[in-house]
C-alpha cells in the first residue's frame, strides 16, 4: 500500500509541518479535557449541589464515552475521512464545552461531558491517522509520532495544573470556556491546512461489529470505573464484567464470520501490534493510576492547594516530552524493542523510588518519580505507538490509530481504578487501627472511610497533641498505602518489559498478509481493498 506522495519543495515541507501543528493542537485540547475538570470538583459541588454519584459522572463520563466509541469510530474513519472526522469531533468538542460552561444542573454538565468524549473519539484516531498520512516516509513518520506522544501526554498531564490555575482565577466554568476559542481555531485551520485522505474503495461499513465493539468497550469501561465505589464483587460490578466479557466474545465471533471486518483479526497476531498495544496499555495503566495517587498526595499529605499540586507535576509531562524526542534517534539505531524496554525499565526504577517513600520524604522524592518515569514513559509512547503504526497499512491508519488509543484508554481507566482502590483500602485499613489507638473522634473515624483529603480538615478541629497525632497517623496510612500501590505498579512494568524484550520486534507469522516491499499489515482481499486503493489527499 502506497501513500500518496507529499508535496514537494520547501512550500510543501511547511505545509505539512503547519497540518501537523493543528491536529497536535486538537490532540493537546483533547488530553486537557481528560483531566483538567477533576481538581475543579469541589468548586463545582459547591456550586450545583452535586451528589457523590453525580460527580462520578462528571468526571469519568469523558473517559467512558471515550474510550468505549473509538475503536469502533477509528474504523469508520479511514472510509468517512479522516480530515472530515477530526473537524467534526473537534466542533463537538467545542460544542458541548458550550453547553457545559452554560449549564446549571449537574445532569446537564454531565450530558457535556458524555457529549465531549464522542467528539473526542472522533478527533483521537483522526490525529494520528493524518500523521500517518502526512508523512510516508519512515524517519519523518517516526518523529511526528514522537511529537503526537509527547504532545498527548502533556495534555493529559498538564490538565491539573490548568484547571488548578483556572479554578482559583474564575471558576469551574472556565474549565470548559477554555476549549472555545481553541476549537474555533482549530477547525479554520484543519479545514485549510489538513489535506482529506481515506480508502478509495472502502469496504461496506460492518455496522453489528461496530455496535458490539462500542458496547462490550463501553460495559468494560464502566465496570472497571465503577468497580471501586460499588465493590469489584459487588452485583453490579460482577453484571457488567460478564456483559462486557459476552459482548466482546461476540464482537470476535462477528470478526471471524464477517466478509468485510470492522477488525481484521489478523492485525493481532502480529507481536509488534500486540505487543507495543499490551505495552502502551500497561504503561497507562502504572503512569495514570500514579498521577491519581500522587495529586492525592501532594494536597493531603504535603499540603499544597490545587494549584500548587498541579505545577508540582510539571516534571512528569518535561519528562515524558524529553523521553519522546529521545525514542526516535534510539529507534532508528537500535530498533523499537530497545526503546520500549529500555522505558519500562525506567518506568520501573521510577516507581522503585517511589515505593521507598516516608512521611518525610517532601517534595524532592517525588520530583525525581516523575523525572525518571516520565522519561521513560516516553520513550515507550513513542517506541511503541511507532511499532503498531508502522505494522498497518496506510488505508487502515484509522484503525491502527483507534487500536493503540483504545488500549491506551482502557489501560488508564484500569489504572485509577485498582491503584485508587488499593490505596484507598490500605490507607482506610492503617488510619483505622491508628485512630482507634489515638481514641480519636468517630468524626475522624469516619472522615477516614468518607475521603482521603477530608481527614486534615476534621484533624483541625481537635485540640493541639491530639491533632498532631491524628495528622501524623494520616500521613504514614497514606505514604504506607502509597508505596503499596508504587510496589503494584512497578511489578506491573517490569514484567511488561520482560514481556517486550522476549516478544517484540519478532518476524510475524507466515499466515499474516502483509504487502510486499511495505512490510505492513495490509486489509484482507475479502475486506474490498487491495494496494492502490488508498485515495490521494483532496482538498
Amino acid at each position: 500500500m502506497t501513500a500518496a506522495a507529499p508535496a514537494g519543495g520547501a512550500a510543501g515541507s511547511a505545509r505539512r509541518l503547519a497540518a501537523a501543528a493543528v491536529v497536535c493542537l486538537g490532540l493537546f485540547m483533547l488530553g486537557l479535557d481528560l483531566t483538567v475538570l477533576n481538581v475543579a470538583v469541589p468548586d463545582l459541588q459547591g456550586d450545583l449541589d452535586t451528589s457523590t454519584a453525580q460527580v462520578q459522572w462528571i468526571v469519568d463520563g469523558y473517559a467512558l464515552v471515550l474510550g468505549g466509541t473509538v475503536l469502533a469510530v477509528g474504523a469508520f474513519t479511514d472510509a468517512w475521512g479522516r480530515r472530515r472526522s477530526f473537524v467534526c469531533g473537534v466542533a463537538v468538542c467545542g460544542g458541548a464545552s458550550l453547553g457545559g460552561a452554560l449549564a446549571g444542573h449537574p445532569w446537564q454538565v454531565i450530558a457535556a461531558r458524555c457529549c465531549m468524549g464522542a467528539g473526542a473519539a472522533l478527533l483521537m484516531p483522526a490525529t494520528l491517522a493524518v500523521l500517518h498520512q502526512l508523512f510516508p516516509e519512515a524517519r519523518l513518520r517516526s518523529r511526528a509520532i514522537a511529537a503526537w506522544a509527547a504532545v498527548g501526554g502533556m495534555g493529559g498531564l498538564c490538565g491539573p495544573v490548568i484547571g488548578g490555575w483556572l479554578v482559583e482565577h474564575s471558576s469551574w466554568r472556565a474549565a470548559f470556556w477554555i476549549n472555545l476559542p481553541p476549537a474555533v481555531v482549530i477547525i479554520v485551520l484543519a479545514l485549510a491546512l489538513v489535506p482529506e485522505s481515506r480508502a478509495r474503495r472502502p469496504a461496506g461499513f460492518d455496522v453489528p461489529g461496530a455496535v458490539l465493539s462500542a458496547a462490550g468497550l463501553l460495559a468494560l469501561v464502566w465496570s472497571i470505573t465503577e468497580s471501586p465505589h460499588r465493590g469489584w464483587t459487588s452485583p453490579a460490578a460482577l453484571t457488567g464484567f460478564a456483559v462486557a466479557a459476552l459482548l466482546l466474545a461476540a464482537f470476535v465471533g462477528r470478526q471471524l464470520r464477517a466478509p468485510a471486518p470492522m477488525l481484521p483479526l489478523q492485525l493481532l497476531r502480529v507481536p509488534d501490534i500486540k505487543v507495543a498495544a499490551a505495552a502502551l496499555a500497561l504503561m497507562s495503566f502504572a503512569m495514570f493510576g500514579a498521577l491519581f495517587v500522587l495529586t492525592l498526595y501532594l494536597q493531603g499529605v504535603l499540603g499544597f492547594s490545587p494549584w500548587q499540586a498541579g505545577v508540582r507535576t510539571l516534571p512528569l509531562p518535561a519528562g515524558l516530552a524529553l523521553g519522546a524526542v529521545c525514542a526516535v534517534p534510539v529507534r532508528a539505531r537500535l530498533g523499537g524493542r530497545v526503546p520500549v524496554v529500555g522505558g519500562l525499565m525506567l518506568v520501573t526504577a521510577g516507581f522503585a523510588v517511589l515505593a521507598t517513600t516516608t512521611p518525610d520524604s517532601g517534595y524532592p522524592h517525588c520530583a525525581v518519580f516523575q523525572l525518571v518515569a516520565g522519561v521513560g514513559a516516553g520513550l515507550v509512547a513513542a517506541a511503541a505507538t511507532e511499532s503498531v503504526m508502522g505494522s498497518v497499512a496506510t488505508e487502515r491508519a484509522g484503525l491502527g490509530s483507534a487500536i493503540n488509543d483504545a488500549t491506551r484508554q482502557v489501560g488508564s481507566a484500569l489504572g485509577v481504578a485498582v491503584q485508587g482502590s488499593l490505596l484507598a483500602a490500605v490507607f482506610t485499613s492503617r488510619l483505622t487501627t491508628s485512630l482507634t489507638h489515638l481514641h480519636a473522634p468517630a468524626l475522624v473515624t469516619e472522615a477516614a472511610e468518607h475521603s482521603m483529603l477530608s481527614v486534615p480538615l476534621q484533624a483541625m478541629r481537635l485540640p493541639g497533641p491530639l491533632r498532631a497525632g491524628v495528622l501524623a497517623a494520616a500521613r504514614r496510612a497514606f505514604t504506607d498505602a502509597m508505596t503499596l500501590t508504587a510496589v503494584v505498579a512497578g511489578a506491573v512494568t517490569l514484567v511488561t518489559a520482560a514481556a517486550a524484550a522476549r516478544w517484540l520486534g519478532r518476524p510475524p507469522c507466515a499466515h499474516d498478509a502483509r504487502v510486499p516491499g511495505d512490510g505492513r499489515i495490509a486489509v484482507p482481499a475479502a475486506a474490498g481493498a487491495g494496494p492502490g486503493d488508498e485515495a490521494p489527499p483532496a482538498r
